[in-house]
């Protein structure tokens, strides 16, 4: 399907399931399965419960959604990235 028929909305993960899907409840109070989109699958970026993400869904199934976009949260951006992220070396 094309993406003009999808809507986007924001919601906060609730739950984390495993292969990258998540329960999201919507700021209408809906909650739906989403995945994470293969994009932020390639970067790697990882989401936890409470985050705040944005979430595309397609008119046709309500219950199911693809997560596009983590905000970013202000405490963390206070904080400075050294502070919350660590680095990890890999030893061959």
């Amino acid at each position: 399907m094309s993406k003009e028929g999808l809507f986007e909305a924001e919601g906060v993960v609730v739950d984390v399931y495993p292969d990258g899907r998540f329960r999201v409840q919507l700021e209408n109070g809906h909650n739906i399965i989403a995945y994470t989109g293969g994009k932020m699958r390639k970067n790697r970026i990882r989401m936890l419960a409470g985050d705040k993400v944005t979430v595309e869904m397609t008119p046709y199934d309500l219950d199911k959604g693809r997560i596009t976009f983590r905000h970013k949260d202000e405490k963390a951006a206070a904080m400075g990235t050294q502070a919350q992220r660590r680095q990890f070396r890999k030893y061959r």
